[in-house]
């Protein structure tokens, strides 16, 4: 029963933060995180009131079922992205920007967190340094989903962006493991090929293969029913199905393997919108229906924030480090490869702005991470402290380049006036 009243909490906190948050024209992914941090165990739920907030970290863990659904309704949207139509547009742009500025931000962290190390040997060691360079390859598709949708951002740089966070992450996956396979091994100085190479090979193709299986599935599937209402049940039932098989882990060739849920969704996503004529109003019936799942999952999110991690000068320092290299690499990588593209100058200006925001996807490399002992724990606290920043100021600025570059449209005089004077007339009718 706490758990059900955990979650009713967060969804109406969340919804109601969005109010106050309007006044200053916050996007509601800020709302959402705020208020999880306020009810979250480092705030109001430190009162141990229930239903006023999160006790502990145990109660957040025990929702981590709606965020894990979450992450797989963001991702199996994301694949609606990848409809061959657009891509014949923005296939190649995206590609090759989405590698270039992965790489960039690895690369800008990595020398970066290297020379800390020489700096400082007894805080930073250089298995966590490249183990954090590869986590900063990684966007939160989610926060920039979110900003999209609330804003019905739609143009060129809209077009490339959704794309491009979404091979940020397949792209961030194996830089990972590749880098946390020599960090592991220099830190044990044991050196396994197998697993560098073949565990995150594995991953992919498998996660990859499992999603079109199952988009392919699907949409034979949809053509037993002719109720739509029964279509996106069938939908939202594999999207669940894909997340569930995603927890599976299995061994091969003596290499620890699973399947990565956000490259099954995706590719659940991508085949079924490709196939399926049915498939774009489904999708869209399906964003609805996900609409609160998203809320209570930044919400979620915000509680799971440690605001412990200001108390350590050490992880501060190196957070500053890692947030001010990221940001650098992410946006010279976004400029530098969307002009060699050719793209318009709104796009190779703003790109690397809406990059910013990390979350979910950085979070679970962290976990990983944490195999690496004392330096694991450095490196879940420092990726913490970042993703808290890149969080609170990554979907404003996320509007903002999406503003300037004509993505978004601000509301005409005409709509501005007329929404004062529908409110007196219904005060007036109250009355």
């Amino acid at each position: 029963m706490t758990a059900i009243l955990n979650l009713a909490v967060a969804l109406l906190a969340g919804l109601l933060m969005t109010r106050i948050f309007s006044r200053w024209h916050l996007p509601d992914v800020t709302a959402f995180l705020v208020t999880g941090v306020l009810i979250g165990p480092f705030v109001l739920g430190r009162l141990g009131i229930p239903g006023l907030g999160f006790a502990s970290y145990d109660q957040v863990e025990a929702l981590s079922m709606i965020s894990d659904v979450a992450m797989g309704f963001i991702a199996f949207s994301i694949g609606n992205e990848f409809r061959l139509s657009q891509l014949k547009k923005t296939g190649r742009q995206a590609m090759i920007i989405g590698v270039l500025q992965a790489l960039a931000a690895l690369a800008f962290v990595d020398i970066a967190l290297v020379i800390f190390h020489f700096l400082r040997p007894d805080v930073l060691s250089v298995p966590a340094a490249i183990t954090l360079g590869a986590i900063a390859t990684a966007t939160a598709p989610a926060t920039t989903l979110m900003v999209v949708r609330q804003y019905k951002a739609k143009g060129e740089l809209t077009d490339l962006l959704l794309p491009i966070v979404a091979l940020d992450d397949a792209v961030g996956l194996i830089a990972f493991a590749v880098s946390f396979g020599i960090a592991r091994a220099m830190d044990s100085a044991q050196f396994s090929l197998a697993s560098i190479l073949l565990s995150p090979l594995i991953e992919i193709v498998g996660s990859l293969l499992l999603g079109a299986l199952a988009g392919f599935v699907l949409t034979k599937l949809e053509t037993m029913f002719r109720s739509n209402s029964n279509r996106l049940s069938l939908s939202i039932a594999f999207i669940f199905l894909m997340v569930g098989l995603s927890a599976v882990d299995f061994t091969v060739a003596g290499v620890d393997c699973g399947f990565s849920p956000l490259l099954v969704c995706m590719m659940l996503g991508t085949v079924f919108c490709n196939i399926c004529p049915l498939s774009e109003d489904l999708m869209d019936r399906a964003d609805d229906w996900s609409a609160p799942l998203l809320a209570v999952f930044f919400v979620i999110s915000g509680a799971e924030l440690e605001l412990g991690v200001f108390t350590d000068w050490a992880i501060v320092c190196i957070g500053l480090v890692y947030i001010l290299f990221r940001s650098a690499g992410k946006y010279i990588g976004a400029f530098a490869s969307s002009k060699y593209m050719k793209c318009g100058p709104e796009i190779c200006k703003y790109l690397g702005i809406t990059l910013l925001p990390q979350a979910g996807v950085a979070l679970g490399m962290c976990t990983t991470a944490m195999q690496l002992g004392e330096q694991g724990g450095l490196i879940r606290n420092i990726t913490l402290f970042s993703v808290l920043i890149y969080e609170m100021v990554g979907p404003l600025l996320t509007r903002q380049a999406l503003m300037a570059a004509g993505d978004i449209q601000p509301l005409s005089a005409e709509v501005c006036q007329r929404r004062p004077a529908q409110g007196r007339s219904a005060k007036r009718s109250r009355a």
